[in-house]
């Protein structure tokens, strides 16, 4: 198993825009100018759906290349929003919201009804889908 990787994300306390350093990879944050932000990068929703869109896709052909299936290219489409759960069991009061995000996933190549159905099954298994469908546990300290 690998070591834990750390990534560090710095911001002003003025505004929205952070820089994000995950090893030798720098990206930037912010939220678009209609809410308050300046744009200079993706929103942290957008780069959850990335990153959920990136696990998948590469978990999608991993599996067809070790199955030497002709898979050529994965194309994956991620919207996040916020709906009432009509079938909430245990939910008190009024409908509660829950986050949904909707993935459509397009396998370019050669591939039959069973193979396009097994990558299908394959896309729920990608670490990231795991990691946001379980039990998460964040754990946050002030440090100096």
């Amino acid at each position: 198993m690998n070591e834990p990787f750390t990534v560090v994300v710095t911001g002003s306390a003025d505004g929205f825009a952070q820089e994000i350093v995950a090893g030798a990879h720098r990206l930037r944050a912010d939220e678009p100018a209609a809410a308050g932000g300046t744009d200079t990068g993706p929103d942290p929703y957008a780069l959850l759906l990335a990153s959920l869109g990136a696990c998948t896709s590469m978990t999608i052909a991993i599996y067809a290349r070790r199955k030497k299936w002709p898979l050529a290219q994965v194309t994956v489409r991620l919207r996040h929003r916020r709906v009432y759960s009509e079938d909430c069991a245990g939910c008190e009061g009024s409908p509660r919201r829950i986050d949904r995000i909707e993935r459509a996933i397009e396998l370019q190549g050669t591939l039959d009804a069973e193979q396009r159905a097994k990558l299908l099954e394959i896309a729920e298994k990608c670490p990231i889908h795991r990691t946001l469908t379980g039990t998460i546990d964040i754990a946050s300290e002030l440090v100096s």
